[in-house]
């Protein structure tokens, strides 16, 4: 299942440096605007210690983690919806990507720019986000006047559209982010087509320093904390970004190999399977599940099976975070 994060902000707040560190891989990260002008993507581990622990139980020779894409993309500016500082090429990539990571600088630190030449982190939060509303507005914008004529002919799906669309337009109005509207999940299915950026998930990403002061203030929304020179925090951002995703996994072990299968939150034990290989949804038998600290506990899967902690389930069986399954076709 591939699920991208786009790590988003102003420029010189540390993305690149937080990029590279993630996931060792090589990207611009000079103290400079604008130094990162495509995206970059690298694929990082998700830490799970019960991937190891099944690891060792099964005495495997190879180990997979799950994983998540993180996408770098070049800091945003005042005025981006506009065009200002390569704004639109900007735009675009976040639209790509399924959520956001919005990483703001709190540390006091003269050595390195700010583009605004203060450390105002609600500042440079409201900077970015007024950015990705307003470039929302001018979609919403044309999708209501377009929905117009239908509504005028008595369209029911476009009466449909429009009352959820307008709803959302109320709160860009009012500066507010689409995702604060609090639209079902049927109503997001209805106006996925317009893959509007504030109605994407988004944890903020505080970026710290040890070795400076840090400016204290209310996160309007999810958030963690991280040092991205001193390497600290990683594995609680990369942890939120996976369930800020709706993301589990189940496990596969064995000798041969252990591995973590990444799946959608509520997924039935056929889709999940085809995490495994796309045939699964429509050959599934059954489903031999053990859940992960059971079978550790039980010592071996003959005892897990004795004691009855190994159960047969069907088709409408909804896979629980650190399952460990057997697929049967």
């Amino acid at each position: 299942m591939s699920l991208s994060i786009g790590i988003v902000g102003l420029p010189n707040v540390g993305k690149s440096t937080l990029f590279n560190a993630l996931t060792k891989n090589s990207v611009p990260a000079e103290n400079y605007p604008f130094c990162t002008i495509d995206p970059s993507v690298g694929i990082v581990p998700v830490p799970d210690d019960r991937l190891y622990k099944l690891a060792e139980f099964s005495k495997t020779s190879k180990t997979i983690p799950a994983a998540i894409e993180f996408v770098d993309i070049a800091g945003l500016v005042a005025g981006a919806s506009k065009g200002e500082g390569l704004g639109n090429k900007f735009l675009t990539n976040i639209r790509e990507v399924d959520a956001i990571a919005h990483v703001v600088r709190v540390f006091q630190d003269p050595s390195v720019i700010h583009v605004a030449n203060a450390i105002d982190p609600l500042n440079d939060i409201g900077v970015i986000n007024l950015e990705l509303i307003l470039s929302d507005m001018e979609i919403v914008s044309k999708r209501i006047a377009t929905l117009a004529k239908l509504v005028a002919k008595g369209d029911k799906e476009a009466i449909i559209e429009d009352a959820i669309v307008q709803k959302i337009n109320t709160a860009l109005e009012a500066g507010q982010l689409a995702s604060t509207v609090g639209i079902t999940d049927a109503e997001k299915f209805v106006i996925k087509s317009l893959n509007l950026l504030t109605l994407k998930p988004m944890l903020y990403v505080l970026n710290t320093s040890e070795a400076n002061e840090n400016v204290e203030f209310a996160v309007p929304g999810p958030f963690v904390k991280i040092d991205s020179v001193f390497e600290k925090g990683f594995d609680d951002l990369i942890t939120a970004s996976y369930n800020l995703l709706g993301l589990e996994v189940f496990f596969t072990t064995g000798e041969v190999e252990t591995r973590a299968w990444t799946i959608a939150k509520g997924s039935t034990a056929p889709i999940a399977g085809t995490a495994i290989h796309t045939d699964f949804k429509d050959k599934f038998i059954r489903a031999e599940v053990v859940y992960w600290s059971d079978l550790l506990d039980a010592g071996s899967y003959a005892n897990a099976r004795a004691k009855g902690l190994v159960r047969i389930e069907g088709k409408e069986y909804v896979v629980k975070d650190g399952d460990v399954i057997e697929f049967r076709i």
